[in-house]
């Protein structure tokens, strides 16, 4: 993780390699696939159960990835600022875990 000092509104970023960025942005593009397809059910007046089956795919899709990025998180970022003695990343953890959840 690193800091921006160059602007008054700092953002934190998180360097991702090529692969991981890869493998992201993959899923990102099915699930945006799955939501027009949502869209075209819709559009095509397919029956509800259908649509909601899709809905729940998607949700489903979508925690999995957000799992993904936490999971990936805990062991990388907060790691590396437990190790340089920020104990204070826990409590953004759990503020995290408070909106997420």
């Amino acid at each position: 993780m690193k800091s921006c000092n160059s602007c008054q509104e700092c953002k934190v970023t998180k360097y991702r390699t090529d692969e991981e960025k890869k493998r992201l942005l993959k899923r990102l593009s099915t699930l945006e696939g799955q939501i027009r397809g949502i869209k075209q059910m819709i559009d095509d007046d397919r029956y509800c159960n259908e649509i909601l089956i899709q809905i729940s795919a998607v949700n489903n899709g979508l925690k999995s990835l957000g799992n993904c990025l936490l999971q990936n998180h805990m062991k990388t970022c907060m790691v590396d600022e437990i190790k340089k003695g920020n104990n204070a990343i826990v409590d953004d953890i759990m503020g995290l875990m408070k909106q997420i959840n």
